[in-house]
């Protein structure tokens, strides 16, 4: 994907921009981030906002406006927004301004003093109506992940059933039904921490859905695998998350069968930095779930 700085920018950005924040100071690009055209952290007139902006209609044009809005859906945990603009500028261009939110990624390594913080902020966000968002469910109608991925990569599969795994994938949508606000891509880098650790915010909600309460933090346990946890360690720091004693075993299982299988699909055909080491994790806490 392109990406653009300031100075690359077309002008009728430019003036958008400017007409919302003022004169304007670029303090630093952001690199992280595969999913925009354009990042950074300019100082207005009333202070720094985190410019964000997609050139071209895309999902990634849609899972912007979704996080635009993220603000109403999660007060005081997802960044507010300061304005959003839909501009013709060559091409459809929407450029988003947040509240500059500074901050460290958290630690989710074994022992990390962070990872108790960590559980706290998803606590707080399951706790709120994901109502007005997509079901999980609704999002995850495709159940055909091992078999595509048998296909296209049959050492992927080895020790695994697809038959027996396409089936768990089928339950799954049904299983993750709910009500719950759920990010959906909860990582270290999505906590932003602040130095004394009194305080977090949590980044890049681009697809929220509503579902089961204790789906993100099934997604956090396939994080932390990767991240060093063996599965049953990982499983402990989540009986520390509330919303995790509403789980059912089954429910767990076949989550861990689908994500596997999505997983491993998408490192195979569209890979993005890491997905091998979650691809590889997440089959991992699936053979847990399926051998434990």
């Amino acid at each position: 994907m392109e990406r653009f700085t300031w100075d690359d920018l077309p002008a009728a950005i430019q003036s958008v921009v400017q007409a919302r924040l003022g004169s304007i100071t670029v303090l630093r690009e952001i690199e992280q981030g595969q999913n925009c055209n354009v990042a950074l952290v300019l100082r207005g007139d009333q202070g720094d906002v985190f410019l964000k902006g997609v050139r071209g209609v895309s999902p990634r044009m849609r899972w912007l406006r979704n996080e635009s809005e993220a603000g109403e859906l999660a007060p005081g945990i997802a960044p507010a927004t300061q304005f959003s603009e839909d501009v013709d500028a060559e091409a459809p261009w929407l450029i988003v301004g947040f509240e500059y939110v500074n901050g460290r990624p958290a630690d989710l390594s074994p022992g990390a003093d962070d990872l108790a913080t960590v559980a706290a902020t998803v606590a707080r966000i399951n706790g709120l109506s994901g109502e007005a968002v997509q079901p999980l469910g609704k999002r995850w109608a495709s159940t055909d992940w091992w078999t595509k991925l048998a296909a296209e990569a049959p050492d992927k599969v080895a020790g695994f059933n697809p038959d027996e795994m396409t089936d768990w994938c089928r339950a799954t949508p049904g299983l993750v039904e709910g009500t719950a606000l759920l990010h959906t891509d909860l990582h270290e880098h999505q906590f932003m921490i602040n130095d004394d650790s009194t305080s977090v915010r949590v980044i890049d909600w681009g697809r929220p859905a509503s579902g089961a309460a204790w789906v993100d933090t099934a997604f956090l346990v396939v994080r932390l695998i990767a991240a060093g946890h063996e599965p049953g360690e990982a499983e402990e720091w989540a009986s520390t998350v509330p919303p995790w004693s509403e789980r059912t075993d089954k429910a767990v299982t076949a989550f861990a069968c689908y994500v596997a299988g999505l997983w491993s699909y998408r490192a195979v055909t569209a890979p993005f930095p890491g997905a091998t080491r979650l691809a590889t994790a997440a089959r991992q806490y699936a053979r847990h779930r399926l051998t434990s």
